[in-house]
């Protein structure tokens, strides 16, 4: 079976599927792009716009698949009036300007007649989704960046689980922050500000340089990850950092994150939880740049958003509780509570 064939394969592990895949091309400019929406239960799908290169048209539909699923479960846990939904570009040489990628993406959006809210994503920026937002109905993200928010959840989760599993205070933590692009280094600034010690990994040496400054923290090399010893590994960057090589062997004793689909497969969790290594599930600690989306639109002030996004430390502590009292994984309550939103069953792929 080569690769494109497992992609397709793929296709059939999410449960429940996917309310409707839009695969898109844009004759004009050239552009395509596959749009998921997962779950339209709670409202219109809201969800990133990814812009990265993909092996096969295969490869992106079973991710954006994947992600979709995660958003659905996001918003859901986030108890804002969402659906879940991704879309992913796939990113091309071609004669067309950026410009016109994404007019030609907005046309696909335009089409979904406001059944789907794109938002930034790993490729794509707030002047893009304005770009978009120009053809699009409606979009997210197009004049403020959710990337503080986000940010802030995250710090609020981690500072929850320490404190739930008896971990210790912010300033007693070693936080391993994984990627410091927009979200990753305003928590690590957030951190630091709190006391705790921050260690950096990012691709980009100067970046991580230039973050361990900030911060006074320490660069870690980014394939020494997974081997550094820490408190709490904070992956903000690239998907499925804890995979079948590391599980057994994280020297962490947390892993709370803003990356999307942190785990390689679904059943990693389980390791974590046998070998004691608190897990909080990414669409959890992740959340706040979804709610401060729902917060403009709804016409929240800053002091409600932040409030709204700091109760997701909240809904940490309340989790691990019940994950605690009732046998569950942290994953395994997080997608109960979602299900029970919905109305139906959700949960990851495997």
């Amino acid at each position: 079976m080569n690769g494109a064939d497992r992609d397709v394969d793929d296709l059939a592990s999410i449960p429940g599927g996917t309310e409707q895949i839009v695969i898109c091309r844009d004759r004009a400019s050239g552009t395509r792009a596959v749009i998921a929406l997962d779950d339209t239960t709670l409202g219109p799908a809201l969800g990133g716009v990814r812009w990265v290169a993909y092996p096969s048209e295969a490869a992106a539909i079973a991710e954006v698949r994947r992600l979709a699923r995660g958003m659905t479960l996001k918003n859901a846990c986030a108890d804002i009036p969402y659906g879940g939904g991704k879309s992913v570009i796939l990113r091309e040489a071609g004669s067309a300007t950026r410009e016109q990628v994404m007019r030609g993406f907005g046309r696909f959006v335009a089409r979904l007649g406001g059944a789907y809210v794109p938002g930034v994503d790993m490729g794509t920026s707030v002047e893009d989704l304005a770009v978009i937002g120009e053809v699009a109905p409606d979009v997210s993200c197009d004049h403020v960046d959710p990337s503080p928010y986000t940010a802030l959840g995250v710090l609020a989760a981690i500072e929850a689980a320490a404190s739930a599993s008896g971990i210790g205070n912010l300033e007693d933590l070693r936080v391993l922050v994984q990627g410091v692009g927009h979200v990753g280094e305003s928590l690590a600034l957030r951190l630091a500000a709190r006391g705790a010690r921050v260690l950096v990994a990012d691709v980009d040496a100067g970046r991580a340089e230039r973050v361990a400054k900030e911060t006074g923290g320490v660069v870690v090399p980014p394939d020494a990850v997974s081997s550094t010893p820490c408190d709490v590994l904070a992956p903000c960057a690239a998907a499925r950092v804890v995979d079948e090589r590391n599980v057994g062997s994280l020297p962490c004793r947390a892993v709370v994150g803003a990356a999307n689909d942190i785990l390689a497969r679904r059943g990693l969790h389980r390791h974590l939880v046998e070998r004691g290594v608190v897990y909080v599930p990414d669409f959890v600690s992740n959340a706040g740049g979804v709610i401060q989306i729902h917060a403009i639109r709804a016409g929240w002030d800053e002091q409600t958003t932040e409030r709204a996004v700091l109760r997701i430390g909240e809904r940490v502590a309340d989790l691990l509780a019940k994950a605690a009292s009732s046998g569950l994984t942290p994953l395994e309550a997080a997608e109960e509570d979602a299900s029970a939103r919905i109305g139906r069953k959700v949960e990851i792929p495997s």
